[in-house]
């Protein structure tokens, strides 16, 4: 194919994990173009917390937390099962911290280790880090605006369409479509592949993760699989496609997301009858299924004022108190009554816990209530459950490249975020929080690292 011009790293994909991936193959002094589809990024990141896990980090030293990749990685294989990658739970584990570091010192974003977001749901540490008052939209608008400063050039409203094989296990070029149809060819040393997943495709979500074919979705249209699908084309493998990260507390009709918090510091679910279902904080992610299965797919989660005013700094927690969502009650019969259950059946609930608690024992769904329990007056919010993206996809080895079907690397096609197999296992119950943002940037450094490493390796003398 005729190439209209040629540029060393070709980034396609503009969410958190094409935007590091760029920097840091820009800062390896690469000559980097980033393709994006929309006019204005967007994506998962966007509609996320802006939350990442890292260990071994700066400021978890500050903080005298005791850390390090052994200890990551070992959560990893634990949550996991031990069904994920060792190769890629270990490049994850042992960079996720210099990653991070990289980011806040190098390009300045203002992350923190978030000291209110227990060790929990799998983590054995504090490790989660996030931009106080802040979202993950915030997240990427700032790394754009570090694009712009060191000099690599954002191409909007380009929509990759072709990979262009070089015919000798690599890649030449891609084809990209404007909105008015019109066609570019550009060739390339190294594509890196962070176009998203394939959540927002009922056709792939059907086929690789029945059991949430009919979840609601709650991310961006533009994770439709393309980069996944036009990466097997190639031949690349792919790997865990029925992993993926559900969350069973999307506030509804809002559509904001709960923050974990109000389980954490001591809400719980119950069923529009006044039924505790479950154990809220066996798994962040897995208790999709239970709220599914739920009548109507509906459940309610309950609170009081002490777990509001703890969740109150989370940007969420600010939208649901500016739309007024919660039902509020003196009494637990009044809330009963506002959430259309069972008096009887809610104070049986709320009783066990108390006996639980007092007695110092798990409770009948297996919760251990080491948090208070909560008191009059209460609080409610009623919750849907959906999947927010997927964990699987293109299989990559420990420094981004892609893999074929029988283990060799693609020479010059790098992967990340969305595009790209997680270390999540093989369904939804292996999720540890903010692994999805911590995977995206920490594989995206890797992988632009390795390519801008390449196409350095070929300019002559």
């Amino acid at each position: 194919m005729q190439f209209d011009y040629s540029i060393p790293v070709i980034v396609a994909g503009g969410g958190a994990a094409g935007a590091v991936a760029a920097l840091a193959a820009r800062d390896a002094r690469a000559d980097v173009v980033l393709i994006e589809q929309d006019a204005v990024p967007f994506g998962t990141t966007s509609m996320s917390q802006g939350l990442l896990c890292a260990a071994g980090t700066a400021a978890q030293r500050r903080l005298g937390i005791p850390d390090e990749g052994d200890i990551l990685y070992a959560d990893i294989m634990a949550k996991t099962q031990g069904k994920t990658d060792t190769v890629l739970a270990r490049a994850i584990a042992d960079h996720a911290g210099p990653t991070l570091d990289w980011l806040v010192e190098q390009h300045g974003l203002p992350y923190e280790l978030d000291v209110r977001f227990k060790a929990a749901f799998g983590h054995s540490q504090l490790r989660v880090h996030g931009w106080p008052g802040r979202s993950g939209n915030d997240t990427l608008m700032y790394l754009h605006r570090r694009l712009e400063e060191t000099g690599v050039d954002v191409i909007h409203q380009a929509r990759l369409v072709e990979i262009v094989d070089d015919g000798a296990g690599g890649v030449a070029g891609i084809v990209i479509e404007r909105p008015d149809g019109s066609r570019e060819a550009i060739g390339c040393d190294s594509l890196i592949l962070a176009t998203g997943g394939f959540a927002g495709n009922r056709e792939m979500v059907r086929t690789h993760i029945p059991d949430a074919a009919d979840a609601h979705y709650h991310g961006h249209e533009g994770s439709d699989g393309l980069g996944i699908r036009l990466g097997a084309a190639l031949g690349a493998d792919l790997a865990d496609m029925g992993a993926y990260q559900g969350y069973g507390m999307l506030t509804d009709p809002q559509g904001v997301t709960l923050p974990p918090g109000f389980i954490l510091e001591g809400g719980f679910l119950v069923n529009q009858h006044g039924d505790r279902f479950v154990d809220e904080t066996h798994d962040i992610s897995a208790v999709v299924h239970p709220v599914l299965a739920q009548p109507d797919g509906r459940a309610w989660v309950v609170f009081d004022q002490r777990i509001e005013q703890a969740c109150a700094h989370i940007a969420e927690s600010v939208q649901l108190r500016d739309l007024n969502a919660a039902r509020a009650a003196d009494s637990l019969s009044d809330l009963a009554l506002r959430i259309g259950t069972d008096p009887a059946r809610l104070a049986a609930s709320l009783d066990d816990i108390r006996a639980a608690k007092t007695a110092g024992t798990p409770d009948s769904k297996g919760r251990l209530w080491t948090e208070p329990v909560p008191e009059a007056p209460f609080r409610a919010l009623r919750l849907r459950g959906a999947i927010y993206h997927t964990q699987g996809g293109l299989r990559t080895d420990g420094r981004g490249r892609v893999l074929t079907t029988s283990g060799q690397p693609l020479h010059n096609l790098f992967a990340c975020g969305g595009a790209a197999r997680s270390v999540s296992g093989p369904s939804c119950w292996g999720y540890l929080p903010a692994m999805g943002i911590c995977a995206a940037v920490t594989l995206g450094r890797l992988a632009g690292t390795e390519a801008a490493r390449q196409t350095i390796a070929k300019r002559p003398p």
